[in-house]
């Protein structure tokens, strides 16, 4: 058998009424995941109907995800470019205050709210003598 997919055009690029025409079977395996079941036997598995997968049958991160690490890359990029002199040629982790900060925001852009940890939260959560 095969899955087949497109991932870069568009969906005249897989020849799905061919496909349709040549099976003995079809169902549908869940959304944006149809079976043809081919006549040796052999299952074709199209995704998205042939449309572009990562588009029509994304099941990847939220957008809610996405601007958060994407607003990381732009920050860094920024610093990068105010301050590149100062890096060496190397891979650098985003600063967990620059992260923090981020969340922050995200935070209040959406609304929400949370509290802050008491130094009793902080020392239980620090101190594994207490068990589970």
């Amino acid at each position: 058998g095969a899955i087949v997919c497109n991932t870069g055009h568009y969906d005249c690029e897989i020849n799905i009424p061919d496909i349709e025409s040549k099976a003995d079977g079809f169902h549908a395996v869940r959304e944006n995941n149809e079976a043809f079941l081919m006549p040796d036997g052999r299952t074709i598995y199209l995704l998205a109907r042939g449309r572009l997968v990562n588009l029509a049958a994304a099941e990847g991160h939220p957008s809610e995800v996405m601007d958060m690490s994407f607003a990381n890359q732009f920050l860094a990029l920024c610093l990068l470019a105010s301050e590149g002199g100062n890096y060496e040629n190397r891979v650098y982790d985003i600063s967990v205050e620059q992260d923090s900060e981020l969340a922050a925001l995200k935070l209040e852009t959406t609304g929400v709210t949370i509290d802050e940890l008491t130094p009793e939260q902080i020392a239980y959560g620090s101190d594994f003598s207490f068990g589970t």
